[in-house]
């Protein structure tokens, strides 16, 4: 059903993909939304400022990982956040072992990033 992600079934993706247990799906479901933009902001703000909210970051990405399933999360992370930002993201993964160091072997990894979360 979706060979490809486009801005006209991103939503409609991440819903099927949705897992939780709350009773108020909807809210919730637009909540955990969100935290592409944050994290896409997060980025943004390291890129600019060199401000990298490790942790803060970190607990996005799993707790989309949580709701959405490993490969769905992971799927639109990619399609929400731009190419340029795909080497941080790419790092966080990795360390998270989301992704494997192999996959993907065109995007490199951020070695700034990769020293910060060496340091946790």
């Amino acid at each position: 059903m979706y060979r490809t992600i486009t801005k006209e079934n991103w939503r409609s993706y991440a819903y099927k993909n949705y897992e939780t247990t709350s009773l108020d799906i909807d809210k919730e479901f637009n909540e955990d939304l969100k935290r592409f933009k944050y994290i896409k902001r997060l980025l943004r703000r390291f890129k600019q400022t060199k401000e990298l909210k490790v942790r803060l970051i970190l607990n996005h990405i799993i707790v989309l990982q949580n709701v959405f399933g490993l490969d769905a999360a992971c799927t639109l992370l990619f399609y929400k956040v731009e190419p340029e930002f795909w080497p941080m993201l790419k790092s966080f993964l990795v360390f998270l072992n989301y992704i494997r160091d192999d996959e993907m072997i065109k995007i490199k990894h951020d070695q700034n990033i990769l020293n910060e979360l060496r340091k946790i």
